[in-house]
């Protein structure tokens, strides 16, 4: 049954970053449990389009293979996601395949996500720690704190977030819903705290968490569940009891 059923992509392409996009219908024989890094492949291994044209292999990223890293988002069917968790058979055909246009494209589905890491570096979205010598245990989270920040901490910067935000875009400089989720977290870490005070400045400067248009389709689309909009509530407070500590120049308010 299986052997003369075919899937039809119609696969968004662009050969360099300053040419013109197009489009290109592939066609591949269907087989049970395939996901579009699967097709892909196989288009890969014999690129001809579906004139029966030969043409150039497409070009996207990859790693992990079961939505861990991010590295595979692309637009499927009109929908920011995981290729690697998009399977065919839950899919309609034919089926489109676009680069997220939040980003600068490199070449057909590849893209360059730099807008969304050197947020990150804005926020300093890690705990710095000075020297390597042993420091003896940290100070303890309390559970119900660590049960939150570990779904913070499920972020893997896939970029879903950033696409489906209409404030972000090529006319924005908003730092997106990531970034912001990422400061919450690190903030909440006992050692990170010492950093807090400067991570906030940076999302209460242009381009931060006054840009948030409070349209959640951040937290609707985030492949892991993550809850960006309470994160990005928590730190309007946050900013806001900052700001009257600026102002009154004490970190006793």
């Amino acid at each position: 049954m299986t052997a003369d059923k075919t899937v039809t992509f119609i696969v968004k392409r662009q050969d360099s970053p300053t040419s013109a996009p197009y489009e290109e219908t592939f066609k591949i024989p269907y087989r049970p449990n395939m996901n579009v890094i699967s097709a892909l492949m196989e288009i890969r291994k014999n690129p001809v389009n579906a004139n029966g044209q030969e043409t150039t292999a497409i070009t996207w990223d990859m790693n992990c293979l079961e939505e861990v890293c991010g590295a595979c988002s692309m637009v499927i069917n009109g929908k920011p996601r995981q290729s690697c968790t998009a399977l065919i058979d839950k899919l309609e055909q034919p089926i489109r395949l676009e680069p997220m246009s939040t980003f600068p494209v490199v070449r057909d589905l590849q893209i360059d996500r730099s807008r969304m890491f050197d947020s990150l570096k804005k926020v300093k979205a890690w705990i710095p720690i000075d020297g390597t010598y042993d420091l003896g245990a940290g100070p303890r989270m309390a559970e119900s704190k660590r049960q939150w920040a570990y779904e913070l901490s499920k972020c893997m910067t896939c970029g879903v977030c950033l696409e489906a935000c209409p404030n972000v875009n090529s006319k924005s400089n908003f730092i997106g819903p990531a970034p912001l989720s990422q400061v919450r977290l690190f903030n909440s870490h006992p050692t990170g705290e010492m950093n807090k005070a400067e991570r906030l400045h940076a999302i209460m400067d242009e381009g931060g968490l006054t840009n948030c248009g409070n349209s959640q389709n951040c937290v609707q689309s985030c492949p892991k569940g993550i809850p960006l909009t309470t994160s990005i509530a928590a730190l309007n407070r946050a900013t806001t009891i900052q700001s009257i500590k600026d102002f009154f120049g004490s970190d006793e308010v």
